[in-house]
């Protein structure tokens, strides 16, 4: 006998945080080790969720499951744009666990689509909410490959406006808070009855009525207990985890009780490490209970119906116990940052924004409609673009929407305008009020966007909205000294974000010193009309013309370019808008002499004169290719140093092994040779395809020997590499018993390294090569292939059956 179903969610989620210049995300310190924020929590959360662990008493790997094959969930579209770009195969891992949901649940598939980036929908205007709305189920369409059924609010921000722009575009249930429910009704009763998140019960599903004669379904979920998994330490273990959620069916009489949570995914792996194994856990519990069922919303509310109705609090929220406050004031929800900041810049933030947005928007209908049939539908219909680039889908797009293929700089408005819309937008994003001070990252973000805004509006309408703009920050009060006001978070972030095609330019003639041939610029294309590097010695000289061109807007500028590199960090150029074919030939005529004779001074004179108004070093390069060019110039002056500090571990490393012996304190200095020199070799000796085992093992017993304690992240990251390699040759040819043993060496060298080692993707090929194998093929050879396996998966941890 049934008793009842189960169903967890998780709401995966980051802002957008691409440069709005570059579409690109550029280095995020606070994220180190990694790139940036997205890059960190896809290690620590999306990937492992796709690929997560369940272990024998023993530790060892039993097998390795895709969480969100059996989970709701929904992914932010901008997050999913990123991941399918940088992370594509936790993207694909997730479209394929949604394929296997729909076989599962009779076509209802496990994920959920999003309101398009994060916008809290209650304090959009009618015009955004429908577009968020309309952009949302659009890209998910466009990744999952089919119409979905239910949508995730922001924020589960909600009002009856955000319901029924949900239920005219004809999805058929959302998920809310307890406590934004309002009132209840049964389906025999003639009065409502008010609840509040105490008294509502969360366990079946509800029909909110709206006043267009239009119903959505509303699924309030478990608080209590949706609380106790972010907060309250029941990821600690998995059977714990499970009893939980099992627990309230008891208290249910009816076989349709449903039990079902709701969280962010960020959850499971990046708040509690490690959570992800215990969701997996519970996961198999549960589906191992023969009265239980594990179920999404879409296949519940299709076997059982919302009867009862509900009416909501409008303006009310999952996280903020004063609605919608947290986005819009000082409500008194906040991070935690500063025990006596306060949040009095949140309203003279929207207020700026709702302030820009409302001095472009008139100007913008009016150029829209010059191009486009209905501006309005052809800003719903940019979604296409957004996700499909390529020529093929702009000339669909203007096709629906203008009736023609506008030419020239016509077409370039035309993108334009739609990319002012896109950005203005995107300085809704919610996490923009989320935290505790106007110039963190998040806010700073938003206003990144804002400022794109301001400059597509200047170059389109050629007005100035940045004056009142700037105005209105300016009542937005920093709570650190240094910051001020939003004014001054707004002037430093944007002004060190804003590209100009002419930086695209310089850029691109900086690193052609380094790395010639490179064409395409983040969110850019140059094209070399006419290029030359010459060099002598250390000296180098590069100039010539390109044209530049956004790929988002196909805005172009062509610039005439000179750089001169001296060696090391020392270089000087220029780049400017090119002035005709006759200055152009003096110009690289007068550069080209002076490098055949030597004469640099003159160069530099040349390139003073020439480029007065825009004169580049290596700080011109954006911040990813800064950091490698740096790299490249400092690596001979790192194999000097290097070889230096070879000769003299070499001359004293006798004196150390006497010292250990001895157990005799060692002098720090040559302790810390020791370490550089060792750690330094042994990267070397495990970096692939050249992997010296043997060597590696030497070098690690020298290491005990002489007192030296290897760094752990380099070290631990080539040993990571390096069993991955071996992994893949055995999963490439599982009967190469010398593959098998370099295999097992490689995974055991690591295993003896003074730090753990991340063998997660190892073991994922391991595990997944076990699977492929026929129980009957790890037998050939009279067992020995299966003992081999076998010894190499004690080593991954992974057992083999």
């Amino acid at each position: 006998m049934s008793r009842g179903f189960v169903c967890i969610h998780g709401h995966f989620y980051q802002p957008p945080r691409e440069n709005p210049w570059l579409e690109a995300i550029e280095p995020q310190e606070t994220a180190a080790p990694y790139h940036d924020w997205n890059e960190r929590i896809a290690v620590e959360c999306y990937a492992p969720n796709a690929w997560s662990r369940i272990l024998d008493g023993d530790g060892r790997i039993t097998e390795i499951v895709n969480n969100y094959a059996r989970i709701s969930f929904n992914f932010g579209p901008t997050l999913l744009a990123w991941m399918e770009a940088r992370d594509p195969g936790t993207y694909q891992a997730i479209l394929q666990a949604d394929r296997e949901s729909r076989e599962r649940f009779a076509g209802h598939g496990n994920a959920l689509a999003q309101g398009y980036n994060h916008i809290i929908l209650p304090l959009a205007d009618a015009r955004d909410l429908t577009t968020q709305v309309r952009w949302g189920i659009r890209d998910f369409e466009h990744r999952f490959g089919r119409r979905p059924e239910g949508m995730w609010l922001p924020e589960t921000a909600a009002d009856t406006a955000t319901l029924e722009a949900l239920a005219a575009e004809g999805l058929a249930f959302t998920i809310l808070a307890p406590r934004q429910a309002r009132a209840v009704r049964a389906p025999d009763a003639e009065e409502w009855t008010d609840v509040d998140e105490s008294t509502i019960d969360p366990s079946r599903p509800y029909r909110v009525e709206l006043p267009s004669g239009r119903s959505l379904t509303v699924f309030f979920y478990d608080g209590p207990l949706s609380q106790a998994v972010a907060f309250d330490g029941m990821l600690r273990s998995g059977d714990a985890f499970a009893d939980r959620l099992l627990a309230p069916l008891e208290a249910h009489d009816r076989p349709s009780a449903l039990v079902h949570i709701a969280t962010d995914g960020e959850t499971f792996g990046h708040h509690h490490r490690h959570g992800e194994m215990a969701l997996s856990w519970a996961l198999e519990r549960i589906e191992r209970d023969p009265e239980v069922e594990l179920i999404n919303y879409g296949a519940y509310l299709e076997r059982h119906p919302a009867e009862w109705r509900a009416e909501i609090h409008d303006g009310s929220s999952w996280s903020c116990v004063h609605g919608v406050e947290r986005w819009r004031s000082d409500c008194g929800c906040r991070a935690g940052r500063g025990p006596n900041w306060t949040q009095e810049w949140r309203g003279p933030l929207r207020a700026a924004l709702d302030g820009l947005r409302d001095r472009v928007r008139p100007l913008w209908e009016r150029a829209a409609a010059e191009i486009f049939d209905d501006p309005w539908a052809a800003r719903d219909g940019y979604i296409d673009v957004v996700l499909d680039r390529g020529e093929a889908s702009l000339e669909r797009f203007f096709a629906a929407h203008a009736g023609r293929a506008p030419e020239g700089e016509e077409r370039v408005r035309a993108l334009e305008l739609m990319e002012l819309q896109r950005h203005a937008m995107l300085m809704y994003t919610s996490c923009g009020w989320f935290f505790d001070e106007i110039s963190d990252l998040e806010t700073a973000q938003v206003l990144q966007y804002a400022g794109r805004v301001v400059e597509l509006a200047g170059l389109l309408f050629d007005v100035d909205v940045e004056t009142e703009f700037l105005e209105d920050l300016a009542a937005a009060p920093s709570n650190l000294p240094r910051w001020g006001d939003g004014r001054t978070v707004y002037q430093r972030t944007v002004g060190r974000a804003r590209v100009e095609l002419s930086k695209v330019a310089a850029h691109h003639a900086v690193i052609s010193l380094f790395e010639p041939g490179s064409e395409e610029v983040y969110g850019y294309r140059v094209d070399v009309e006419d290029g030359h590097v010459v060099e002598s010695g250390r000296t180098r000289l590069a100039y010539g013309r390109s044209l530049v061109r956004s790929a988002i807007t196909g805005r172009r500028g062509r610039f005439t370019s000179g750089v001169l590199h001296l060696g090391d960090q020392n270089l000087v150029g220029g780049v400017r808008p090119f002035r005709g074919e006759q200055e152009y030939q003096e110009l690289t005529s007068t550069l080209r002499d002076a490098f055949d004779a030597g004469d640099l001074p003159s160069i530099v004179r040349t390139l003073d004169e020439h480029f007065s108004a825009g004169i580049h070093s290596l700080r011109s390069l954006f911040r990813d290719e800064q950091l490698r060019v740096l790299d490249r110039l400092l690596g001979p002056a790192l194999e000097r140093s290097t070889d230096a500090l070879e000769r003299v571990y070499e001359e004293h490393s006798v004196v150390l092994r006497f010292l250990v012996e001895l157990d005799a304190p060692l002098p720090p200095g040559l302790q810390r040779l020791a370490e550089q020199v060792l750690a330094q070799r042994l990267r070397s000796a495990l970096h692939p395809p050249a992997v010296d085992l043997d060597v590696a093992t030497d070098l690690v017993r020298e290491a005990e020997q002489v007192g030296a304690e290897l760094a752990e992240a380099p070290v631990a990251h080539a040993a990571r590499a390096a069993v991955l390699a071996h992994v893949q040759e055995v999963a490439a040819s599982p009967d190469d018993p010398a593959r098998l043993a370099a295999a097992l060496s490689a995974a055991g060298l690591a295993r003896t390294l003074p730090f753990d080692v991340d063998l997660w993707e190892a073991q994922n090929v391991f595990h997944e090569l076990i699977r492929s194998v026929d129980a009957g093929d790890l037998d050939n050879g009279g067992g020995e292939r299966r003992e081999r396996l076998r010894a190499l998966g004690a080593a991954l941890r992974v057992a083999v059956p």
